[in-house]
């Protein structure tokens, strides 16, 4: 762990604590964020900085922010409750079909996945969203509804179009989302997906990072900002609490659709079964539904805080968590250590070192295709920003933080969704 000071407005110091992954330096954009973000006036102690780091809007992604009396919302992000779900099965890998294209054709039937042109969503007809979403979902989204309903009473333009809650239930997204089969060291299947809230946590999310941004301009703070983005709301004000209570309920609608995802998954797996295409299976009790993308009320330090993890994971002691790699070096199921200079936290994933445009520019499909051997998955231009190359080796970001968690399982994906 690094430590540093940097200056902040008063005469004040403001702290921050990084896990640095050896040979792989934080860039200069990020250590810039990192560092205006360490001096807001009402950050708790320091700002923790994970192995993954990298230049996020106004925040780098994989800081841990813990504040007193103040939330910044462009720091909880638009990708609210975004996180990781797995689940294992009751199958060893050597049971599966040699072939298992028609494994990644069944989830891509049971979830929809990717974005549709404009003209689709307009019309209904976009295929990363329900028609008409399965009972199973819709009864997820009524479970949500009245909390949603009551805060577009009060703050309509934080509305989606249409019925997009619903019709978004159980659905995958796009950019690094996923869904993937994976085999564990000892050869268990294991069945894992990352995604979030959709579009009602993306339009939450930038209503209110304006929100924010008026309120400084309101108050004559926004020009007086190290960032813009920095933009934040006060506690014990309206907007405040309207903000907690709606970031809370998009917080709530990605770990519903996460589950709602991974009983798709495993409907599509066991109807393979049935038909002779897979061995017969049950889930096991080793399940992880984790947020990484979300501010949580905590205690740290001997005070009750707001912790704000943009990217990052909950590692208190015995907790578990998952970090995964890229679509092509696998991923950790972990459990916390409680280490309290962290915030108990821990590693969202392997952390970009490429741009998506630099990705584009410089990863060419044979690499992508030689980089994913092995795995069934995807293999066209669409997902090169997605390659293995664009992202730090996984095992550098894992040693730089192994005070922060102990690895439970290691897992190495067969079959790869993409949105």
């Amino acid at each position: 762990m690094k430590v540093h000071q940097v200056d902040a407005p008063h005469g004040r110091k403001g702290l921050v604590k990084m896990w640095e992954p050896e040979g792989f330096p934080f860039e200069q954009q990020a250590v810039d964020q990192i560092d205006n973000v360490a001096r807001m006036p009402f950050i708790h102690k320091h700002v923790a900085v994970m192995p993954d780091a990298h230049a996020g809007i106004g925040a780098t992604v994989g800081t841990v922010i813990a504040t007193k009396g103040a939330v910044i919302p462009a720091a909880v992000g638009v990708d609210i409750g975004c996180g990781m779900m797995a689940v294992r099965l009751s199958i060893k890998g050597a049971q599966l079909p040699h072939k298992l294209g028609h494994v990644r054709e069944a989830i891509e039937r049971a979830v929809p996945h990717g974005r549709g042109t404009p003209q689709q969503i307009q019309t209904g007809r976009d295929p990363g969203s329900w028609g008409t979403a399965p009972h199973h979902h819709r009864m997820a989204w009524a479970g949500l509804r009245g909390r949603y309903e009551r805060i577009i009473a009060k703050h309509p333009k934080a509305a989606q179009q249409g019925a997009a809650g619903e019709r978004q239930m159980g659905t995958l997204g796009t950019g690094n989302h996923f869904i993937e089969l994976c085999l564990d060291e000892q050869d268990n299947v294991w069945l894992m997906l990352h995604s979030g809230s959709r579009g009602l946590g993306n339009k939450i999310g930038s209503y209110f990072i304006e929100q924010a941004k008026e309120e400084m301009r309101r108050y004559h703070i926004y020009d007086s900002l190290p960032d813009g983005d920095l933009a934040y709301l006060v506690e014990h004000t309206t907007l405040y609490d309207d903000y907690m209570e709606a970031v809370g309920l998009a917080q709530d609608y990605a770990t519903e659709n996460r589950k709602s995802m991974m009983w798709a998954a495993v409907q599509a797996l066991r109807q393979l079964a049935d038909q002779g295409r897979l061995p017969n299976f049950v889930v096991t009790d080793e399940a992880v539904n984790c947020h990484h993308n979300y501010v949580t009320k905590e205690a740290h330090f001997g005070a009750n805080v707001l912790v704000t993890r943009k990217g990052a994971v909950q590692a208190r002691e015995g907790t578990m968590g998952i970090i995964p790699g890229s679509m092509g070096t696998g991923s950790f199921i972990v459990r916390g250590l409680g280490n309290q200079d962290s915030f108990c936290s821990c590693s969202h994933g392997a952390g970009r070192v490429m741009s998506r445009t630099q990705a584009k520019k410089l990863i060419t499909l044979d690499e992508h295709a030689a980089a994913m051997k092995g795995i069934e998955a995807r293999l066209d231009a669409d997902i090169i920003d997605e390659s293995p190359r664009a992202y730090k080796p996984i095992g550098a970001v894992m040693d730089a933080q192994a005070d922060l968690v102990e690895i439970m399982f290691r897992l190495r994906q067969i079959v790869n969704v993409k949105g």
